[in-house]
């Protein structure tokens, strides 16, 4: 393949595979707990972060990751102590860190507007050599938090009082789940961009919802078709020079449509084997 030879190609290759394993591991645990639009929040909060680094002409993965985390965490915090609901705080997100963005980058030095689209959208011809060696820190951290505890944060997103009860830290947990959200944000930004990275966690999810059952295969599976849809799509970008977050995000909904009609003949076979198992169940009792 004539795209390995440019090392444009081979760093946008390797955030694309990254972005596939992240996005849909931390999006498996938000789909969960039915947070799936907290990545658009965060992805708006990290435009701010972006813009600062432009202004102060330092890598804004970096500084979109401190911006990022930072959001995230005070959401989380203003969620677990009531004192408003978390629409309001995620609608917080969203338009403080836009209005933030937009300000900032008006005084950052000239050309950083049409920069910033790079980050909004995702481009494969931006990704630097020091934005791989990045996204390779915060993947290696994203992928150790949701495969090494995932029991616990499992727990957390299906019953917070069960999980307390049983003596989890609940509050430390959702704080690392709040983290590990404004990480992955930030590790996609370079490939799918800000403003469709919340697409990357929740679709792939969805997806394998439809032909999977039990917790740890939906998150098998929505890594490998998260993993899918980024490479195809970052050399579908190659060939036809189109938008990298756009395409990335399409085969993804691509790949959700048809998992939905697999999903519908399956489901069928499934309620016929259960009414079987029943009437023979019934017969059964009715002999004794």
């Amino acid at each position: 393949m004539d795209l390995l030879n440019y090392a444009f190609m081979q760093r946008a290759l390797i955030a694309a595979v990254l972005v596939g394993i992240t996005a849909p591991a931390i999006g498996t645990y938000l789909v969960q707990r039915r947070q799936a639009v907290m990545g658009d929040g965060i992805g708006h909060v990290a435009m701010t972060g972006v813009a600062l680094g432009f202004l102060m002409n330092t890598s804004p993965v970096w500084t979109a990751t401190l911006v990022a985390v930072a959001g995230a965490v005070g959401m989380e915090l203003i969620r677990s102590r009531g004192r408003t609901s978390g629409d309001i705080a995620l609608a917080m997100l969203f338009y403080g860190g836009l209005a933030g963005g937009v300000m900032i980058i008006n005084l950052a030095p000239g050309g950083s507007t049409a920069n910033l689209t790079s980050y909004l959208f995702g481009s494969i011809t931006t990704v630097s050599a020091a934005d791989v060696t990045a996204v390779v820190i915060l993947a290696a951290f994203v992928t150790a938090v949701t495969l090494g505890l995932r029991r616990q944060l499992f727990a957390v997103c299906q019953d917070e009082e069960f999980a307390r009860v049983t003596g989890l830290p609940v509050r430390a947990l959702n704080l690392l789940l709040a983290v590990t959200a404004a990480v992955t944000v930030t590790v996609a930004m370079r490939i799918v961009g800000l403003l469709l990275v919340s697409a990357m966690m929740v679709i792939p999810v969805a997806a394998a919802q439809r032909v999977t059952r039990g917790f740890t295969a939906t998150l098998s599976v929505a890594m490998a078709i998260g993993v899918l849809v980024s490479l195809s799509g970052t050399v579908t970008t190659y060939y036809l020079d189109a938008p990298s977050g756009g395409t990335i995000v399409l085969l993804a909904i691509a790949v959700f449509v048809t998992t939905t009609a697999l999903s519908a003949p399956l489901a069928k076979r499934r309620a016929n084997a259960a009414r079987s198992a029943e009437a023979v169940c019934t017969r059964d009792d009715v002999k004794v």
